[in-house]
């Protein structure tokens, strides 16, 4: 049995964190829906400023769109949204199947926007209504500034991927801002059937305190914040407030795992793959990790519900001089800046191509 499949009778969603229009062009998302169990597909900044800056594969729409007369921001949604378009199509299946509890992609709002709850919630909905997809969350940093947002998006009645959270405190404030929204749509009558997950970034802690703490601490933070916020949402799916919600008809925000690539060359490429496998969630891999495990990956066990060892390990970094929760708020501004940055890189790369098509250079022919 292929791993990934192991993964999937765990009851766990496996997500490609990676797009290119290659990848879409030369079949092989479908190859790796079809033989690798992949139910979904995650898309940030970053990534689209990989798969534009390397070649010439979206020349074409490029040129399309300056034609329009778009530019910045406004050439980079309709770029994204036609990848993401075709990708939902492929997925689209899974969701009809899992009644949509699965075969999400998902398109993010500016991170400029992150601390700015109004103008954040202006592009979710004009997004939304643009891609006019049934299975495209938006993607909102779960900032304190954010949470407006995410609750109000919510009450809008779209589907939300909650990005950018580092610890159980993070999540759970993610969390109570979708349910808020859930809450005020049922009090005017409104569906209470609005999708969302919630990402918890993992690899990020253990390569913020690499080199700063004992060698056999060395990758084990990530894992024991993870395993304390996978006891918080299973504490929370108990909960009467999230039974009575399901009741009404809501489906629970599910958690989902990312950064899940090794960083560290010295640890196992899957490692965090083999062990974040939990039933009700959704692990997002970069191509190579989803190759990696899928190639030599087991799955010997799956999380605890009660958190395991996680905060005997926390107290050892707590007790080697890391302030926990200092890093998750610091893990949290520095991803948002990151993403920032990302976005601006791929600004410029956008602008430098639409000129070198305008002046008649770069074209494909």
């Amino acid at each position: 049995m292929i791993a990934t499949q192991a993964l999937r009778e765990v009851g766990q969603g496996i997500w490609l964190d990676f797009i290119t229009r290659r990848l879409l062009a030369e079949g092989t998302l479908q190859h790796y829906i079809d033989e690798l169990g992949v139910t979904g597909l995650t898309s940030n900044p970053t990534l689209f400023y990989q798969a534009i800056s390397r070649g010439n594969d979206y020349d074409d729409s490029l040129r399309a769109g300056r034609e329009r007369g778009l530019r910045g921001e406004g050439l980079f949604f309709q770029l994204a949204l036609e990848d993401l378009t075709r990708a939902a199509a492929l997925f689209q299946p899974i969701h009809h199947q899992t009644q949509g509890e699965d075969g999400w992609v998902s398109l993010e709002v500016s991170p400029l926007l992150a601390w700015q709850p109004v103008p954040t919630l202006e592009q979710v909905l004009t997004l939304h209504a643009r891609a006019s997809l049934s299975n495209l969350f938006i993607k909102i940093p779960g900032t304190h500034a954010g949470l407006r947002a995410i609750e109000e998006a919510t009450y809008a009645g779209v589907p939300i991927n909650v990005t950018l959270l580092f610890s159980a405190e993070q999540y759970l404030a993610a969390a109570n801002a979708y349910m808020r929204g859930i809450e005020r749509r049922l009090q005017d009558g409104l569906s209470p059937d609005v999708r969302s997950v919630a990402s918890l970034f993992v690899s990020r802690w253990d390569k913020a305190v690499q080199g700063k703490v004992p060698e056999l601490l060395r990758n084990r933070l990530g894992l024991a914040v993870a395993q304390r916020t996978y006891r918080a949402y299973c504490a929370l799916r108990a909960s009467r407030r999230v039974q009575h919600l399901e009741s009404e008809g809501a489906s629970m925000q599910k958690l989902l795992w990312a950064s899940t690539g090794t960083k560290d060359p010295t640890a196992p490429d899957t490692l965090y793959v083999e062990s974040l496998a939990a039933p009700d969630t959704i692990d997002t891999m970069p191509e190579g990790t989803l190759l990696a495990f899928a190639d030599h990956g087991t799955v010997e066990q799956v999380m605890a519900r009660d958190g395991g060892d996680c905060e005997r390990v926390i107290a050892e970094f707590v007790a080697a001089g890391v302030d926990v929760d200092a890093l998750a708020e610091q893990l949290q501004r520095e991803g948002a800046e990151s993403f920032s940055k990302s976005w601006r890189d791929l600004m410029a790369v956008i602008s430098e191509k639409r000129e070198a098509l305008e002046e008649g250079h770069g074209v494909v022919r």
